[in-house]
């Protein structure tokens, strides 16, 4: 029973990052690790620590992917969606997005 609860604690450990997430799990950003100015577009987009962030569909062909954020819909390549740094609770309720 021990080593269960230290692979949990190793789990919590590693960061996770949007680009890690399935669709519809919900998520709270908690860092962005860009080069300023990107980061200040995506934060005046809604991408501020603290807020929730839910992942849609990808774009055909392996495009950008959707990302529900402060009630829009924001497409973000993977090199970029990679590091917005996130939270989350395991057990947190899928969403579907239609």
């Amino acid at each position: 029973m021990a080593s269960r609860s230290k692979g949990r604690k190793a789990a919590h450990l590693t960061p996770q990052t949007l680009a890690d997430l399935p669709i519809g799990q919900r998520c709270i950003l908690d860092r962005l690790d860009l080069p300023e100015d990107i980061g200040r577009r995506l934060m005046e987009l809604g991408f501020l620590p603290g807020n929730e962030i839910i992942p849609g569909k990808r774009a055909p062909g392996g495009g950008p992917r959707v990302f529900r954020v402060d009630g829009s819909e924001v497409a973000l390549r993977d090199e970029t969606a990679a590091r917005l740094y996130i939270r989350r609770d395991p057990e947190s309720d899928f969403i579907v997005l239609a």
